[in-house]
């Protein structure tokens, strides 16, 4: 299970939408397109933006993207 939930993930990312635009994720597809990309980029090298230590790296992309350390650029 995915903890934050998805729908905890997509207020996040969708924060800084004003209001009567529209949200920059309206899926669960997004969340795990962004996520994986982000593991990926890790996998490949990349410094982790969170504490990343014995955590897999999805579990860093997760938690950076819920923590507003990344974006999702629409």
């Amino acid at each position: 299970m995915l903890h934050p939930s998805y729908s905890d993930l997509m207020k996040v990312v969708n924060s800084d939408v004003v209001q009567g635009e529209a949200p920059v994720v309206s899926s669960r597809y997004s969340i795990v397109m962004a996520t994986s990309r982000r593991a990926r980029q890790i996998i490949g090298g990349e410094d982790a933006l969170v504490d990343s230590r014995d955590k897999k790296p999805l579990s860093v992309a997760v938690e950076e993207l819920n923590q507003g350390k990344i974006k999702i650029i629409g």
